[in-house]
């Protein structure tokens, strides 16, 4: 029997981790919808990012680049974005190649919980 595959986002298999929550299932809190995400950008799901951006912050499309390749995920701060919250603060850095050289982008990603699921709303690095 083979392993699972490991979920881009670095937490699980795929299958137990974001593989729901691309197949249109809710995030329970702000960090799993940011790990999905993340993990959205790894494999290529231009949908998935912009099915859970917030409508009212969401750009018209989004293009991703095909010569990038994600290659891991650091959460160093959570603020709020539990269950019975309204917002969350996800503090990441997300690690990537490009042109032979590895990369960094630390960001700062807010998330609002409305109509019974967390959304992204912005980031700042």
């Amino acid at each position: 029997m083979s392993a699972p595959d490991p979920c881009p986002c670095g937490s699980a298999s795929y299958e137990a981790c974001c593989a729901p929550l691309h197949r249109g299932g809710a995030a329970p809190t702000a960090e799993a919808l940011m790990r999905s995400r993340y993990s959205a950008f790894a494999l290529g799901d231009a949908d998935y990012l912009m099915s859970s951006w917030h409508p009212g912050t969401a750009p018209g499309s989004i293009e991703l680049d095909g010569h990038v390749r994600w290659t891991g995920l650091e959460i160093h701060d959570l603020r709020g974005g539990v269950p019975g919250e309204s917002r969350g603060v996800v503090e990441f850095t997300a690690h990537y190649r490009e042109a032979g050289r590895d990369r960094t982008v630390r960001e700062r990603s807010r998330f609002v919980f409305q109509s019974g699921r967390w959304w992204y709303l912005d980031g700042r690095g």
